[in-house]
């Protein structure tokens, strides 16, 4: 044992200076003592020392105001669907939200097109557990977008925002049903927008997507579901979704890179969908080469690579031009030209830039529709 020095025991109590209590004022003491303990002991149900534990319940009310979280997913719930698309093959789940009160829901064609093509049927559960069967009023894989209707004419639509208002690092909610979990709301901002985003199973089904990011969990089934700002708006369709893939362990789900297609472009598609029962989409009447690297989108080099009479054409541009900037956007890509392209209006007039034989040069398209 070490040796401490001449220290008594260890449980020894300190030494006191001063007085010590006369003897008549301890036996005060031990009395007052006795009656706060036989006080607190009369009120005790037998457990440790004589005490009793009493947990008080809080009473208050959660203030949840219309613009928080908790106000905008109230509202914005009941406007939010389920969508169950069945195929030979079993079927796809998915979300949407209702534009119309008069039963037109907006949703993915990914999430329906299987159903579409091998005539099976498409359901629509409502927040409140009611279901009805959908028809397709008409849908456009190039957007990846679809517009459903069901029978009910009463149905609460949600309020379109402005997505070009729309800053980084804005919050926003994704509303939707992933992996079946209906009326799921997730939390998130704005992470990136403008970003050429490429879906598809199939090279004929691909869409283009000049998408939002954002880092609000976003899983399988929220597809078609609403990106809401903090008023409630409807800014954007959750459609995609970044995977680490089979090389990092298989992980699918959410890793906070989620994308949506802008409302601004969805609604302007959803309105040709109602009226027409397809959409149509700006070109400039080029094929571009998708194998390419570097930056810049690459004409190809084939002949029929410029379409005759098209926008490119009557402005002198030939195989083999490499766009590097598109109505100001710097192109680092052919994804990037191709959404950049698509988020325009048919008609708009805009200026690109293209590297021929190592100069630059400057043309005016004016942008027509696709077929």
């Amino acid at each position: 044992m070490s040796n401490f020095g001449n220290q008594g025991p260890w449980w020894s109590a300190p030494s006191q200076s001063g007085k010590l209590i006369p003897l008549r004022s301890a036996i005060v003491l031990a009395i007052v003592v006795g009656v706060i303990a036989g006080a607190f002991g009369a009120s005790s149900s037998g457990s440790l020392f004589g005490f009793s534990t009493r947990l008080v319940q809080s009473n208050s009310t959660i203030e949840r105001p219309a613009n928080s979280v908790a106000g905008i997913a109230k509202r914005v719930l009941p406007s939010v669907v389920s969508i169950e698309a069945k195929d030979a093959d079993g079927g796809a789940t998915g979300s949407g939200f209702v534009i119309s009160s008069d039963g037109y829901i907006l949703t993915n064609n990914h999430v329906i097109a299987s159903a579409v093509t091998s005539g099976g049927k498409i359901t629509v559960r409502l927040q409140d557990g009611r279901s009805f069967e959908a028809a397709v009023v008409g849908r456009d894989a190039s957007y990846d977008l679809a517009v459903l209707r069901v029978s009910n004419r009463t149905l609460p639509a949600l309020q379109f925002g402005d997505s070009e208002k729309v800053a980084v690092g804005d919050a926003v909610l994704a509303i939707g049903s992933p992996l079946g979990l209906q009326g799921t709301v997730t939390l998130g901002i704005i992470s990136a927008k403008d970003r050429a985003v490429t879906a598809g199973d199939s090279a004929e089904q691909n869409s283009f997507i000049n998408a939002l990011q954002t880092d609000a969990a976003i899983n399988p089934g929220n597809s078609g579901g609403p990106l809401v700002d903090s008023t409630g708006a409807v800014i954007g369709v959750n459609s995609a979704i970044a995977t680490l893939g089979s090389s990092f362990s298989g992980q699918t789900g959410s890793i906070g890179l989620g994308f949506a297609i802008p409302i601004n472009q969805a609604r302007k598609t959803a309105e040709q969908l109602i009226k027409n029962g397809k959409a149509t989409y700006p070109v400039i009447g080029i094929s571009v080469d998708m194998s390419a690297t570097g930056d810049g989108a690459l004409i190809a080099s084939k002949g029929t690579s410029i379409l005759p009479g098209g926008p490119a054409a009557k402005a002198g541009l030939k195989p083999g031009d490499l766009i590097t900037e598109f109505a100001g956007r710097v192109i680092t890509g052919p994804e990037e030209l191709i959404v950049a392209v698509r988020s325009r209006d048919i008609g708009d007039s805009v200026v690109i830039i293209y590297i021929r034989d190592g100069k630059s040069y400057q043309a005016t398209l004016i942008l027509t529709a696709g077929k």
